[in-house]
């Protein structure tokens, strides 16, 4: 790693608008994902397609922005077509490719050189090493960003609502608990109907049971329901 590496991260750091993550092709898919990264990891971000940039999408880039170019040969037109574009803006680039000496490096304000020999496709020409260096490299960008902005777990959940991850971190009992009429509850003293008319009524698949002070004692669930019936006992006796 050279000392661009370092300052690659304080220019990222300090930048007081949004990382704008651009490629095409393999590349481009690879500037997504890093986007996305840094996006759910505190780093405001967004991927543009070296293509649609051409076309008028270059506009969302401001001159407090700095450009992460991914290419690995560093020629790819549509990626060298908007550069000089974004350097009239004013954003600052820097280049991840594996030739320092191309048209994309010469267009940067900083190149993070990814040497690879050769790719693991049989023919060295499909992108594979290259852009799992280039993945490397920017997901370690977002980690370093993260821990010096101090992202804490809160907001890391704040940005995952959704799915497994997202339940993890933010829901809590409160969220999901019955309160007040919707909550299934019966005296100690209560008879069995009363029990299962409670739970039907709720719509619920278990009753608290509480004592005349209205502190809780127990709690039958639908399952010591079926139990019972499964064993032939007289359930009403």
């Amino acid at each position: 790693l050279s000392p661009n590496y370092e300052e690659a991260v304080r220019l990222l750091l300090a930048c007081r608008g949004k990382v704008v993550v651009t490629g095409v092709g393999k590349s481009g898919v690879i500037a997504q994902k890093i986007a996305a990264t840094m996006v759910s990891t505190g780093t405001p971000a967004m991927f543009l397609h070296s293509a649609d940039g051409m076309h008028g999408d270059v506009g969302i880039i401001k001159a407090e922005d700095v450009v992460l170019a991914v290419g690995k040969s560093g020629e790819s037109e549509e990626l060298n077509t908007i550069l000089p574009v974004i350097r009239k803006i004013g954003a600052q680039v820097i280049a991840i490719t594996a030739q320092p000496k191309s048209t994309m490096a010469r267009h940067s304000d900083l190149i993070l050189y990814t040497p690879i020999e050769e790719e693991a496709c049989p023919f060295n020409m499909a992108p594979t090493c290259s852009t799992t260096a280039a993945l490397v490299v920017g997901d370690a960008l977002a980690m370093v960003l993260m821990k010096l902005r101090n992202f804490r777990p809160d907001e890391f959940a704040a940005n995952h609502p959704g799915g497994q991850l997202g339940k993890r971190l933010l829901l809590t009992v409160g969220d999901i608990m019955r309160l007040g009429n919707d909550n299934p509850v019966i005296l100690s003293s209560a008879d069995i109907k009363t029990m299962l008319t409670e739970m039907t009524c709720k719509r619920a698949g278990a009753v608290s049971v509480v004592d005349n002070e209205m502190h809780l004692v127990g709690l039958v669930t639908d399952y010591d329901v079926r139990k019972v019936l499964e064993r032939g006992d007289d359930f009403f006796s």
